[in-house]
């Protein structure tokens, strides 16, 4: 009885660490595509110069 809470608790472990690790590669995609996106729609600057379209 014991190995089989074992093999299921094992299962359970690795499932919920795929489907962690899935939802963090959609959200780093996400945020790489609004990254690339924020270099073409950069908002200009007084002097017709390209500004950051970030504050760091």
């Amino acid at each position: 009885m014991v190995p089989i809470i074992l093999v299921l608790l094992l299962a359970l472990i690795l499932f919920g660490a795929g489907f962690a690790l899935k939802a963090l590669w959609w959200i780093a995609i996400i945020v790489l595509i609004v990254w690339l996106l924020g270099f073409v729609i950069r908002p200009t600057s007084g002097g017709g110069k390209r500004g950051r379209w970030y504050r760091w």
